[in-house]
């Protein structure tokens, strides 16, 4: 990509709320399957994205000259028997910018941060066949199941997603 991505953490929503209602409106109208089905209006988005930075979560967003092409959370487990657990969530990039190194280069940011947030085990799901299943296997996350008929897709079918796990303390 010619030009350089960057990542920073987002502590608060300020004036991104446009950009980032846009990259979940554009994703989930390519086919994500992100807890969203077609066609997600503004007004839904801004809702989600008002709700998002609460205590235990932590969003990162990918730019690329100042413009918002990707992004992903870290939701740390606030329960004290999953205080060494965190989920990744809605890992996102623009259609416009795929195939770049950003979806690659948001999970390490993730990977590093629970790191940094004493997280041993980092659990996250995907709709099986979606692209995002090899990215995910790629840093080393390994699968754990299938769950068949788990979310609908915008033609109506149920999907099965796929269960994956990263941990710092071996398998």
């Amino acid at each position: 990509m010619a030009n350089q991505v960057e990542i920073e953490e987002l502590h608060t929503l300020g004036n991104h709320m446009d950009e980032l209602s846009e990259i979940l409106m554009k994703v989930v109208e390519d086919g994500a399957s992100i807890g969203f089905l077609p066609p997600v209006n503004r007004e839904e988005a801004e809702h989600y994205w008002g709700n998002v930075l609460e205590p235990g979560v932590i969003l990162f967003v990918a730019t690329i000259n100042k413009v918002i092409v990707g992004t992903v959370q870290l939701q740390l487990c606030t329960k004290r028997n999953g205080s060494h657990r965190a989920e990744i969530a809605k890992l996102m990039t623009h259609p416009n910018y795929r195939r770049n190194g950003i979806g690659r280069a948001l999970m390490q940011t993730v990977d590093e941060r629970a790191k940094l947030e004493g997280r041993s085990l980092l659990v996250l799901d995907t709709r099986e066949g979606d692209p995002s299943n090899l990215l995910y296997t790629s840093v080393g996350y390994t699968q754990a199941g299938r769950i068949p008929n788990y979310a609908k897709s915008a033609s109506g079918e149920l999907d099965a997603t796929i269960y994956y796990y990263k941990s710092s303390k071996g398998g």
